[in-house]
């Protein structure tokens, strides 16, 4: 949630069609606690902003000329590692969404979703979150379930963690996360708290060595702990 004691959360909107970063620049600014601090047309731009401004998030759309938005986040979230990058983009295929992910993309968003969502993935990602939404991530169990070039399968070593120690209520956690819930939907769905919630995803990235959500996804699609027939 926003902290009205600190100053405004920053946003830099990188698209290269002028009427959807101004929709987007809308929807921020006239968001309680939320500033456009910029916009840029291309990655090449939106690296050069971000050099200037700061800001703590960046909204990337992924096809864009000079630089594409994959090449852009891996740039920026090396060199600027307190900064977030949000991939919100029409494309759920494989050339950009692994990808951007590999990149460095804390999230990944169709342009059709709805502003609450936007809002709610931009103060998301700036936590330290991850955020996919449902449809991107039936796009990255399939791509695992299908062993598709750049994501692959997962051998599992003597030793390295393969989930059999996760809970009953780990496992519930994790496959509605893979169904792309967000914490207050599963607290919702499982009659327990959103802390609940956050505590077990804690839990199942231990248990499973990752870091982040997209990463406890991937890893649980390789070891066959979830899967699409999940709905």
């Amino acid at each position: 949630m926003p902290d009205s004691s600190a100053s405004p959360l920053s946003v830099l909107i990188v698209d290269d069609q002028p009427l959807m970063s101004g929709a987007l620049k809308l929807l921020v600014e006239n968001t309680a606690d939320m500033e456009c601090v910029g916009i840029a047309a291309n990655g090449e731009e939106a690296l050069e902003s971000t050099r200037a401004v700061h800001p703590d998030v960046v909204l990337m759309d992924m096809q864009m000329p000079v630089m594409g938005g994959v090449e852009a986040t891996e740039r920026i979230t090396a060199e600027f590692p307190d900064t977030s990058v949000l991939a919100i983009t029409t494309f759920t295929s494989e050339p950009y969404l692994v990808p951007a992910l590999k990149a460095g993309a804390a999230g990944y968003l169709l342009k059709d979703a709805d502003p609450e969502t936007i809002i709610g993935a931009i103060w998301s990602v700036h936590r330290g979150e991850s955020v996919l939404s449902p449809a991107v991530t039936r796009k990255l169990l399939s791509s695992i379930e299908d062993d598709r070039p750049g994501v692959g399968t997962a051998t599992v070593a003597a030793g390295d963690p393969d989930g059999s120690d996760l809970t009953p209520r780990e496992l519930d956690v994790l496959r509605l996360l893979a169904r792309g819930r967000s914490n207050p939907e599963i607290a919702e769905e499982l009659h327990i708290s959103e802390s609940t919630v956050k505590a077990n995803l804690s839990k199942i990235m231990d248990k499973l060595e990752v870091r982040d959500r997209v990463q406890v996804i991937i890893r649980a699609a390789q070891l066959g702990l979830v899967t699409l027939s999940l709905g």
